[in-house]
């Protein structure tokens, strides 16, 4: 069997923990940073799972994981 190809994209977005699950970033927090209020700014800046719906689509992209 060929090896799998890792999304390249999928690398720079998301990040594998022990536990096998992925994190994620948020959104809305690179520019236009003013008209947001700083607890809007702090909460952006804390990382998340990503949502078990789409787990599945996230393990295909990344194939070997990413640690």
């Amino acid at each position: 069997m060929p090896k799998l190809k890792t999304h390249k994209g999928a690398v720079k977005r998301f990040r594998s923990t022990a536990n096998g699950k992925f994190k994620r970033g948020h959104s809305h927090c690179r520019h236009l940073l003013t008209k947001k209020s700083p607890k809007r700014r702090r909460h952006l800046d804390l990382d998340t799972y990503v949502s078990p719906a789409d787990e599945p689509t996230v393990r295909r992209m990344l194939p070997y994981g990413n640690r």
